[in-house]
């Protein structure tokens, strides 16, 4: 049994629809069984072996979603990775993981062979039509294939994380993780076959491709598969769907069309938002227009889903709901460890099946992160309400979560700092009305302006993906710090709060 595979393709009949195509084609369940059984010939023909990594930069595409299913299939791990990251950027990531094959865009195959050769891995395309040499290859195998057995322990991927200090860090999770948190999600938003998803989301984090993918398919739905979100053809895409997952920002663009109403959404079951925080105005505006509740939860690339607003119940605007039926959840004091009683706040630490096995190649760092018992330190602060609601205060660092994706400060300042004429810098997350966050550098010149925003901006762009780059730059003498030298971030994010107010 290859325990992932097998619950993604063991409900749905065969000649259920599955898929959507962007240019009308339609993909049936029984053809995912000979689609990655290709797929999963092509990989073994190209070296790759049970236990090995296989990094995927590429665009959106069905042809993507089957090789992320044959990677599972032929028993290897999965290394989605942002197709935003430079060349400069994925030098770390295939690094550290030492994947067997990477598969990029034709486009970039040159550049990221370069890096294959450093560590003998082979490289295969696939572009955003889903063509390529993998799709070539793909096409000479057979429509058979012996499945490899996988267990709970055995990894399904590994899903590189940021953090506020260190490197990033690559998350492993396991086939148990995934199938444990997809099959809990189907049953508490209460899916089943007769459910259509808009499938707006990217496919390269935990949201698009492991909640949205996994949970489809475990409940034998259908997606209507979209390379990107957009507004306006989501809003027509609503009568032929049941459900939307998304980022706040989803939302705040579709609260924008005019033809936004309750009669557009009366098919509509289910509006599910995570990734960064929704803004209660957002959730109140939606429900008034809609007469829907937006279903706001929370989780992280470590663990999956942790909660969820009800399906049926107070959908609380400001909250991400109750801990999921299998997952246990504290709030504790981040300096003892020692439990906190309700509504006191302290950082959030989750324990389940959910939670993931460690980060690769991080020893120290994954013994850091859990306390005795199995209990994770997620690092988001967080108190539990008297009706059992878990409200996110703030994130115990500085991670900006920026359009639904994580934003690494220090890698940022790393950039800035080494440009002439800055001293130091500080880049801080503000509230912005469509990202949710804003990336902010504030750069201190000691007095001498040397530089310009445009200037700063220009020489970013080669070195940092368009999500990481500041969209506004702040100069001052110097940067505030406390008593102990130590840049006041806080001091920083309420100085400039209403920067992107106006948008």
């Amino acid at each position: 049994m290859n325990l992932l595979f097998d619950t993604l393709t063991a409900t749905a009949r065969p000649d259920d629809l599955l898929l959507e195509r962007p240019d009308g084609g339609r993909d049936l369940y029984r053809d995912v069984l000979s689609l990655t059984a290709r797929m999963a010939g092509a990989l073994v023909s190209l070296g790759v072996r049970p236990g090995d990594r296989v990094a995927v930069q590429v665009e959106k595409s069905p042809e993507n979603l089957y090789l992320y299913l044959a990677t599972i299939r032929a028993g290897a791990v999965f290394l989605p990775l942002n197709t935003a990251y430079t060349l400069a950027e994925l030098d770390y990531f295939i690094t550290d993981a030492g994947p067997a094959l990477i598969v990029c865009d034709p486009a970039g195959e040159a550049g990221v062979s370069g890096l294959a050769a450093r560590i003998g891995a082979r490289v295969a395309t696939l572009d955003a039509r889903g063509a390529g040499s993998l799709s070539d290859l793909a096409a000479g195998q057979s429509p058979e294939f012996a499945t490899v057995e996988r267990s709970a322990q055995d990894l399904a991927a590994i899903c590189y994380t940021s953090g506020t200090t260190g490197r990033s860090k690559g998350a492993m999770l396991t086939h148990g993780n995934l199938t444990a948190n997809a099959c809990t999600l189907v049953s508490l938003w209460r899916f089943s076959a007769a459910d259509v998803l808009i499938h707006a989301l990217p496919i390269y984090h935990v949201h698009g491709l492991f909640v949205a993918t996994n949970v489809v398919m475990a409940a034998g739905a259908a997606m209507i598969f979209r390379p990107k979100f957009d507004a306006a053809e989501v809003l027509s895409l609503l009568s032929r769907a049941t459900v939307l997952m998304g980022v706040p920002t989803f939302y705040t663009r579709l609260l924008d069309q005019p033809g936004l109403d309750s009669a557009a959404t009366v098919s509509m079951r289910l509006f599910i938002s995570g990734s960064a925080p929704l803004l209660a105005e957002t959730h109140r505006e939606f429900a008034a227009r809609t007469g829907l509740a937006i279903l706001e939860r929370y989780g992280m690339t470590e663990t999956g889903m942790n909660t969820s607003n009800p399906y049926q119940g107070p959908r609380i605007a400001g909250t991400v709901g109750l801990p999921l039926p299998d997952v246990s959840l504290r709030i504790s004091n981040p300096d003892t460890g020692g439990p906190l009683p309700g509504g006191e706040i302290g950082v959030i630490e989750v324990k389940g099946p959910n939670v993931f096995a460690g980060y690769w190649n991080m020893p120290e760092k994954t013994a850091a992160e859990f306390r005795p018992g199995g209990w994770f330190i997620t690092g988001d602060l967080g108190l539990i309400d008297p009706a059992g609601y878990v409200h996110i205060v703030g994130r115990g660092k500085d991670l900006i979560i920026s359009g639904g994706l994580n934003v690494y400060p220090k890698e940022v300042e790393g950039e800035i700092d080494a440009l002439p004429g800055v001293i130091e810098s500080a880049v801080i997350g503000l509230p912005h009305p469509d990202l949710g966050e804003g990336v902010t550098a504030v750069i201190a010149t000691g007095g001498s302006v040397v530089l310009t925003e445009t200037a700063v901006l220009a020489a970013l762009s080669d070195r940092l993906a368009r999500f990481k780059q500041p969209r506004k730059v702040i100069f001052v003498d110097d940067l505030p710090r406390n008593a102990m030298g130590k840049v006041q971030k806080a001091l920083l994010r309420d100085q400039h709060s209403a920067l992107y107010r106006d948008l």
